[in-house]
């Protein structure tokens, strides 16, 4: 059977693409993950509408990928913080795989904007494939979609 034989919705791509398919939502992880929590500031670096913000941040906490955390910085009143989940910090390679590629295809005249660096070495943080043999995979690397428990036939009607 070919992949067209199989229902597209229970792709593991699909289903993240329902929750990140969007470029606020993929915008407002990137944002969790450079330490920007509280929601007036998210509001304010990102320019985002305060509905969309506050739809894009529960649907995040809806699907366990950002927990609420109440906190109160000295003199204010108790408010709360959003703060990434081990599934929310999970999506790091996608984040930055997305980097990887505006980088190369998608940046400026002058390069790219900023670098990720791990700060143990100081050298840079990119994607790589491999396959569990640790073999690298690239772009001219030839793969095949094997059909597991999860995978679902089209119903023909």
């Amino acid at each position: 059977m070919g992949w067209s034989d199989y229902d597209s919705s229970s792709c593991s791509i699909a289903r993240t693409a329902e929750v990140l398919g969007d470029r606020w939502t993929v915008l407002v992880v990137r944002d969790l993950f450079n330490g920007v929590r509280r929601f007036d500031a998210l509001q304010s670096h990102l320019g985002i509408a305060r509905d969309v913000l506050a739809k894009r941040l529960k649907l995040l906490v809806d699907e366990g990928l950002v927990e609420r955390r109440d906190y109160k910085a000295e003199g204010e009143r108790a408010r709360q913080e959003y703060v990434l989940t081990a599934a929310g910090r999970d999506l790091r390679t996608v984040l930055v795989a997305l980097m990887d590629f505006g980088d190369k295809h998608r940046a400026g005249v002058d390069g790219p904007p900023v670098a990720l660096h791990h700060r143990d070495c100081g050298e840079a943080i990119h994607t790589h494939l491999t396959c569990d043999a640790g073999h690298p995979i690239d772009t001219t690397t030839r793969a095949e979609l094997i059909p597991l428990p999860g995978a679902r036939l089209l119903v023909q009607a």
